[in-house]
Parts: structure tokens; sequence; C-alpha cells
């Protein structure tokens, strides 16, 4: 820790999932903390609600006045990948001689203090590693906690504990950032092609999870459907529902609304678990966090309460609404796994009924590599509205566009719309289940649909 000591923190990007936690953990120690970013949101406005300057415009003259006339080695900047390196923030600090850390080396550093455990993977670890977090929180083995959502029972995305005896750490792939970790154990959800852009092939991805594997110092568990890129590992295992190795999960049931099921893990037969969150794909999540909380000495009566107590991810498959009239789900998918994963969720725990999605697709170049995949899963749906894609931190490509795609999609009820012209067509349109997805801003929209089908469907 004693390379990060310092007293001002100056985050470009503050309002990003990862930033934020970093910033708060600062805070929370004692230290100043500021930052930019792009544009005000819920999470921006928690951190300004909670000490931390936040400014919205790239103007250098709006770094607070103490930062500006501190010594350049009394500030750390830390920064986003995502920050062009034209940023006026970035250059001025440079040209200040202000020492400047990406968020994954300082998170690297701040992790280095106890054992940690680090859960990777292109889906699913958001979820494994806050519902990881909470089963040891839950079963008395105090944590810290670097999560990539905002978790629903603690409503931060990072948890910290004076008494902590392990990190919980969600490993980032993009820009490789997952290297700068060295956990003691580590769990990969999934290596399904993305984030191309940077590294180009899926094999070039594949070998980055693989030195990301060689880093580890302890237990490794895998997917099943990955196990075989690791086949050269020695403390390895692997899970998955219907395997017939260990750890793995049996006899699941869906009953109100709530999967059940029996865990096989740790050597031991935990029978009719309930786990708190909706998602057949989360009952898989269930199996690699719980397994890791047994081996941390989590009790199994503890384990059975806390998943029953788990209430999941913001913005992972979270239900808005339920009711025989309509019901409303949003989720961060953005890839084509995660939206047959989301999808067939939908589909199980609502048989019969009409399921409309609104997809915002995730930067020009997923959606351009990934296309046919996205038409394929897009097409599960009864009828889909296509929303512009969200660039990001990307330019615009030729041809690339949702109308672009929508028309690869194989189903007659399908659309483009605006942002601004969503609600409307919503309101005036037979819906019945209703599921929004995408990691771009479409978490904005969906408390307006809430409020709208609330009124519109009210008793």
């Amino acid at each position: 820790m004693s390379t990060l000591e310092g007293n001002r923190f100056y985050f470009i990007g503050i309002g990003g999932i990862g930033m934020s936690g970093l910033a708060r953990y600062f805070r929370r120690r004692g230290a100043h903390v500021a930052g930019y970013d792009k544009t005000p949101s819920e999470l921006t406005n928690q951190l300004q609600s909670e000490g931390i300057e936040v400014q919205f415009n790239e103007r250098t003259e709006l770094i607070p006045e103490a930062y500006r006339n501190a010594p350049a080695s009394d500030v750390m900047v830390v920064r986003t990948p995502a920050v062009p390196v034209t940023s006026p923030l970035l250059k001025y600090w440079e040209e200040k001689g202000a020492r400047i850390l990406k968020r994954a080396e300082v998170l690297g550093m701040v992790t280095r203090d106890k054992p940690t455990i680090a859960v990777a993977g292109t889906h699913g670890k958001t979820t494994v590693s806050t519902m990881l977090a909470h089963l040891l929180t839950a079963g008395k083995v105090p944590c810290n906690a670097f999560l990539g959502g905002i978790s629903a029972n603690y409503g931060t995305n990072v948890l910290l504990n004076d008494e902590a005896r392990v990190n919980v750490v969600e490993a980032d792939e993009y820009d490789r950032s997952f290297l700068q970790l060295c956990p003691a154990q580590s769990i990969i959800t999934a290596m399904d092609p993305d984030h191309l852009d940077v590294y180009g092939t899926a094999e070039a991805m594949f070998e980055a999870y693989t030195a990301f594997a060689v880093q580890c110092d302890g237990p490794l568990l895998v997917h099943e459907r990955v196990a075989h890129h690791f086949a050269h590992r020695t403390q390895l295992s692997s899970y998955a529902i219907g395997s017939t190795g260990e750890p793995r999960a049996e006899n699941i049931s869906v009953s109100d609304g709530r999967y059940r099921f029996d865990l096989i893990a740790e050597g031991q037969q935990l029978r009719g678990l309930t786990l708190g969150m909706p998602g057949r794909h989360n009952v898989e999540n269930a199996i690699a966090a719980a397994s890791v909380a047994l081996r941390m000495g989590v009790p199994p009566e503890l384990l059975r309460q806390g998943l029953a107590s788990f209430r999941g991810v913001a913005r992972r498959f979270e239900t808005r609404i339920t009711s025989p009239r309509v019901a409303l789900i949003d989720d961060y998918a953005h890839h084509p796994k995660e939206l047959d994963a989301c999808i067939g969720s939908v589909r199980e725990l609502y048989p019969g009924r009409k399921v409309t999605g609104i997809f915002q697709p995730h930067l020009f170049t997923r959606t351009r590599d990934l296309a046919s995949d996205f038409a394929r899963s897009l097409a599960r749906l009864d009828e889909l509205i296509l929303l512009d894609i969200y660039p990001a931190r990307e330019e615009p490509i030729a041809g690339i566009t949702s109308e672009w795609l929508l028309e690869q999609v194989p189903m007659d009820k399908k659309s483009c719309l605006p942002k601004t012209a969503l609600l409307e067509a919503l309101a005036s349109q037979a819906v019945d289940v209703v599921v929004t997805m995408g990691a771009g801003d479409i978490d904005r929209l969906v408390p307006q649909i809430e409020r709208m089908l609330n009124e519109r469907f009210r008793p």
C-alpha cells in the first residue's frame, strides 16, 4: 500500500462502476477524492452525496483549487482505459508531472494487502463476485469487496470491513486489466469471444485468460465449458448444472418465481437450497460462489440463509414489476450469450406469455463482430425494439447501425426506435412481459418505463 499513500486522488472517469468503487475506497480511508465524468448519473449523484467532488466538463480550471495548487507529488491520478490520450485533463496532469495510473493497476495494489479471490469471465462475473461477497459476509467471514455492479443487499459496489480476512474482486478482461491481479483463488465463469477491438482474435483473448490463471497461486474454479483451456492446471475444478463432477447443482425447480436446487460441493450435499434472485443462469452462478464460500469456512446453514437472502445486483436480471397483467425485467446483457441466458430465464419464469425485448447494442465493434449471434439470440423474443447503438468509447463505423442489425434478425415484429420515441411507442402497444437489455445508458430509461407501465396497468 505504501506506493499508494497520499492525501489527494483525482479520478478521470469517476462515474464508471470500477472507478467509483476505488474512489469510495480512498474516500472512506480519509483521503480527499475528486474527479471527472462525461455525464451526471445516479452513481455520480451518490459520490457527490458522500463528499466527493465531481466535474462534468473537461475544462481544467474546474479542477478543485486545492488539487491545482497542490504539489504534483501529492496528487495521484487514476484513469480508466476508456479515457482517450487526448483528454485535456489527462494532458494537464501529465504536464504537471503527477503520477498517473490505470484503474487496474490501482486495484492490483490495494488488494495485495490480504489474500484475494478474483472472479473473471465474459459474463457472470459481477453476479458471482457480489454473491460471494454476500455469502462470506452472511457467513461471518469478513471481507472487502470491489464489485462491478451495485449490490441490492448493500446499495454499493464496494464493501469494506476493518476485520476483513480476504478480498473479493471482480477481474475485468477488458484491456487485459485482470493481469494486474495476483489472486490466491480464482473463478472463471465464461470465455465467449468479446472485446475483439482489444484482442483482435478469440485466441488472443484465450491466451490472456490463460495468463490470468497462471497468476493465481491457489485453486482455480472454472465453468465446465471452458475447462479444456486449463487442462495443464493442477488445482483445477469445474462446475455446471447437470455436471457429473463436483461442484454441481441437481434437482432444479421453480416455485413462486424462485429457484430451488441441491448443491454438491466441497464434499457436502446441501439439499433444498433456495436462491433469492431469479434466473436459471444464476443457479449456475450460485454453484461457483457457494463452493468458494464453503471452502472459505462459511457454515452450511449460514450459506443456506445467505443464498435465500441474496437480492442480486442492480441491472442483473432485476425484476422491476411482476404481476399477472404486466412484468418488467431489466438486465445488463450486452453479449449474445447473455441475451440467451436472460431471454431463456424470462421464458422459464413467464411461460406462455408474450415477451417484448428492448435492446440497446453496446459498441460498434461488438455489434459488427457478433452480428449473426445477436440476430439469432434476439429472434427468441416475440417482439423486438432496437435502440441506436451506444458508442461508449468508439467512433461510428460506416454501415454498422441498429437498422443494419435489425435486417438480420429473422422475425416479423421488430422495429428500430430512437430513445426519445420509446415511451410513446410502448404506451400505445399491447405489452405483457417487457425486458430491457444493454450495457449503455438504457438504464436511464428504465425508471420511466416502470412508471408508465405501473400507471397504465394500475389495478
